[in-house]
Parts: C-alpha cells; sequence; structure tokens
C-alpha cells in the first residue's frame, strides 16, 4: 500500500542517469518534488509519460519545483533513454537494491519486479501533500500534477 499524504517521505539516495548521487533530503528546504516512479524505460507508457513531462519541463522543474523519476532499471539503461528521448531531468536507478526506493513508497510490485505508476507530490519540508498511483497499463494525467503544485 502506498504511503499517504500527509506522511513524512522517506529519504533516499540513487544514483541518476549519469551516475551522479541524489537524495530526496537535498532539496529539503530548498524545492517541492515531484517524484514518480514509472515501471520501465523503453515502454509505450512510460515513455508516453516522461516526454509528456518533457513538454511541460518548465513546469516541473524550476526554482521552486524539481522532478524526480524512479524505475528499477540499470543507469546505464537510463542515460540511453534520457537521450534518445531528449529528457532533460534526473531518471533515477533503482536498480540495487531492487525496489528499495519503491517498496519505501509502496509501490513495488513484487511479481513483476518492478514499480508501479506512483506519483508523490512533497512539500519543502519533506511531507507528501498529493499522490496518484495507477496500475502498470494506466497512464497518469500531468495535469493533476500541476493542480497539486498549485495548491502547496
Amino acid at each position: 500500500m502506498a504511503i499517504e499524504v500527509g506522511t513524512k517521505a522517506p529519504d533516499f539516495e540513487l544514483r541518476n542517469q549519469h551516475g551522479e548521487s541524489v537524495r530526496l533530503s537535498d532539496f529539503r528546504g530548498e524545492k517541492n518534488v515531484v517524484l514518480l516512479f514509472y515501471p520501465f524505460a523503453f515502454t509505450g507508457v512510460c515513455t508516453g509519460e516522461l516526454c509528456a513531462l518533457r513538454d511541460e519541463l518548465p513546469t516541473f522543474v524550476s526554482d521552486d519545483v524539481q522532478l524526480l523519476a524512479v524505475s528499477c532499471d540499470s543507469p546505464f539503461s537510463l542515460r540511453i533513454f534520457a537521450e534518445q528521448e531528449n529528457l532533460g531531468y534526473p531518471l533515477l536507478s533503482d536498480f540495487w537494491p531492487h525496489g528499495e526506493a519503491a517498496r519505501a513508497y509502496g509501490v513495488f510490485d513484487e511479481e513483476k519486479g518492478c514499480a508501479v505508476r506512483g506519483t508523490f507530490v512533497i512539500d519543502k519540508e519533506g511531507l507528501v501533500r498529493w499522490t496518484v498511483v495507477n496500475g502498470l497499463p494506466d497512464a497518469r494525467d500531468i495535469n493533476d500534477y500541476v493542480k497539486a503544485l498549485e495548491q502547496l
């Protein structure tokens, strides 16, 4: 079960597509975070969702907001995926320990070995302020993220 609104967001440290370490707590007091878990790079629905975010990037990466997209893919795969799709935001690898961050947020599918489509809007104090979790085949609506950010 996914963590709920009002919960302190579990901290994590993951490598991005360039091998750099990124911690959620690095943004505390500085930026709101849109934390997006997705199943796999290079798949149809995931590519569509991540490219839709790319196309609206100023809404999700600014002085006030940081987008972090997390999958269980390796950093090497994520780098190729980011380059291929021109994704200018961090793609974080929850590869090893496999799915640890997704498990902390309650969005890891043990049977499939990947994250389901969970999104968490986290405020500058580190509290989850909005969330949505969809099944593997169901794309999310980025307009919902925009509305949640507007309410912060």
